[in-house]
């Protein structure tokens, strides 16, 4: 999401002052306990969401146990598992249906790694599209949680984090904040003592999250997503936004020369005009560091633990040195401002693995920027 230059200035003055201020002091709930373990993580997606093929041949296959353990090793102290409610279709008793079985076993192995697990309701955007004219798709949407909260509290109520929504995609606060109030009541009631992690609406950008109330639960986790600018972060992405397609190797930081050679290179008009905005934005680190220290201030304010569970970029058409460059720009800026992270994502197109025929490798450009490697 693109801010008026006067607001970023704004923005990078109070992300400044918020600083100086000093770090919040976490307080003594269980939520402020289990962020503390929630501080360097990665997203697991392509598994049980958004491939589509949920066969169980598919999901023992496409992740593994030995994956899981890779994770821990690399140096991650959580994995966020993004889950489609439809490995949760079952006329059956839980114990009886192979896919909630195996995500269990996942589940479990992850504990038994010493991973923490944030355990993600990652709908595709129809789903959650049918939500917002409330009826039986919500009826059926807050059932399907009472099944979820009572399972996963009684499995692991301390480290396992309930996510409840990945994305709501509309930009309706109201439409989403009453969802989610109803999502909260649910899920406290099968599972008192989980913590709950919590998001604006939309697609849980920054500006989602700071126009949120504060809820009455002392049990929660705030969460919002990073990816901006997305004319870098989704360079050469087939979905989302047309222009993404046309660029390729974006300098970041923003250079005069750099972008605008590739502004005299781009035929497209409303391209060159999207490179331009990116240039004159002066997207660097320090505007970086502007953004995220204004959301760390939000926090501090109603003394909430933060996360943010979704940042990266996507690697196919990115300069490797400029990706690194964003990725420590945002990774320190989170550590500064006392913000705990998810990666995202594991082995997809913005991984932090290279997974191919049964080979696995570390991209060293990635855990670099992460922290994870010298």
């Amino acid at each position: 999401m693109r801010l008026p230059h006067v607001i970023v200035l704004a923005l990078c003055l109070l992300g400044s002052l918020a600083n100086d201020a000093g770090a919040q002091q976490p307080g003594n709930s269980p939520a402020w306990k289990r962020w503390q373990h929630l501080q360097h993580g990665v997203s697991v997606s392509g598994w049980f969401s958004e491939s589509g093929n949920y066969s169980i041949q598919q999901l023992r296959t496409f992740t593994t146990p030995a994956d899981i353990e890779h994770i821990q090793k690399i140096g991650f102290d959580h994995i966020r598992i993004p889950v489609d409610p439809v490995i949760f279709q079952c006329d059956r008793e839980w114990e009886s249906c192979e896919r909630i079985q195996f995500l269990d076993q996942v589940i479990q192995k992850a504990l038994s790694s010493q991973l923490y697990v944030i355990l993600d309701f990652h709908p595709n955007p129809q789903y959650t599209h049918q939500l917002i004219s409330g009826g039986l798709a919500a009826e059926k949407y807050l059932r399907l949680w009472g099944q979820i909260a009572d399972h996963y509290g009684r499995m692991d109520s301390d480290r396992i984090i309930l996510e409840v929504m990945n994305e709501f995609s509309s930009p309706d606060l109201n439409s989403w904040f009453g969802l989610l109030l109803q999502s909260i009541e649910k899920i406290r009631h099968y599972a008192p003592n989980s913590t709950i992690m919590v998001q604006g609406a939309g697609y849980s950008d920054m500006l989602d999250l700071v126009k949120m109330p504060t809820l009455s639960d002392s049990n929660l986790i705030y969460n919002f997503h990073y990816y901006d600018p997305h004319i870098f972060t989704h360079q050469g992405a087939t979905w989302g936004l047309d222009y993404w397609l046309d660029v390729h190797n974006l300098p970041f930081p923003a250079t005069e020369s750099g972008v605008s050679q590739l502004i005299e290179h781009t035929d497209s008009q409303e391209t060159r005009w999207r490179l331009l905005q990116y240039k004159e934005d002066h997207w660097d680190a320090d505007r970086v560091a502007g953004d995220i220290g204004f959301a760390a201030q939000w926090a501090r304010e109603r003394n909430v633990p933060l996360m943010c569970d979704e940042f990266g970029v996507y690697r196919n058409f990115s300069d490797p040195d400029s990706r690194e460059r964003w990725l420590t720009a945002v990774r320190t800026a989170f550590e500064k401002n006392h913000i705990g992270w998810t990666m995202w994502d594991y082995q997809g197109g913005f991984g932090v693995v290279y997974k191919e025929n049964g080979s696995l490798r570390d991209d060293d450009v990635v855990l670099r920027a992460l922290g994870l490697r010298k």
